[in-house]
């Protein structure tokens, strides 16, 4: 099993998401991640970094958030609707189960009309 660097330059940070480096440096601006600098000034970032940018391009490609409503869920440290979220329940499900899902769907429909 290959580990994960501990540290990503620009470059590879950018290959590892799926978009450019100017997109990184746009971002790393928009949404105020301070990025490290080697004594050469060559930025790179922690893995924290890695999966807020991940968490950026989530928001702003898959889910549709503007700009603005993506800063608004990071600063909030809302809890992330995926859209690849399945719920998945067995053909025996009862009544109770029905419900305890119906309910948590409900809460989390909720927090993304609050955000939005």
């Amino acid at each position: 099993m290959r580990m994960q660097p501990a540290h990503f330059r620009i470059g590879e940070l950018a290959q590892k998401i799926g978009v450019e480096r100017f997109v990184i440096r746009f971002w790393e601006k928009e949404f105020q991640i301070k990025s490290h600098r080697s004594d050469g000034g060559q930025r790179f970032f922690t893995h924290k970094e890695f999966e807020t940018f991940k968490t950026i391009k989530h928001l702003l490609y898959e889910q549709k958030f503007t700009i603005e409503g993506a800063k608004k869920i990071l600063k909030d440290n809302k809890k992330l609707i995926i859209g690849s979220y399945r719920t998945t329940l067995s053909a025996h499900a009862t009544n109770d189960e029905l419900y305890l899902k119906l309910k948590k769907l409900q809460s989390q429909l909720i927090k993304l009309r609050e955000v939005l």
